[in-house]
């Protein structure tokens, strides 16, 4: 059962369609929280990754989405680095990539790393 206001369980799942959909709680409230703040509706571009679909999107071997500790967030109308700076600035455990249309969070083991793609 997932314990979210604004996400549902499918949002995080595979896009390969394997019914791998698992998202970790402390990832989950960061997204909980980002759209509480910002007040629009927060796109789930990537969740959860089978390892057969990270290889074909060209995730990292190591990459968080396998755990189910990661998703790639589009805040509708909202710029990536607002989004990153507001996660850096209030979730400072969080892990956090900037791209172009889309955020990167995840809560790793050994954390924070933070970077652009």
């Amino acid at each position: 059962m997932l314990n979210a206001r604004f996400f549902k369980r499918q949002e995080f799942a595979c896009k390969c369609g394997c019914g791998f959909d698992t998202i970790d709680s402390a990832t989950l409230a960061i997204l909980e929280d980002v759209r509480e703040h910002f007040g629009v509706p927060v796109i789930v571009t990537s969740g959860a990754r089978c390892p057969d679909h990270n290889r074909r999107v060209g995730g990292g071997a190591r990459s968080q989405h396998l755990y189910g500790r990661a998703a790639d967030i589009a805040p509708r109308g909202v710029s990536p680095d607002a989004v990153a700076n507001y996660i850096e600035s209030h979730h400072p455990q969080a892990s956090v990539g900037r791209y172009n249309t889309f955020v990167h969070v995840d809560t790793r083991s050994g954390g924070p790393a933070r970077w652009r793609g």
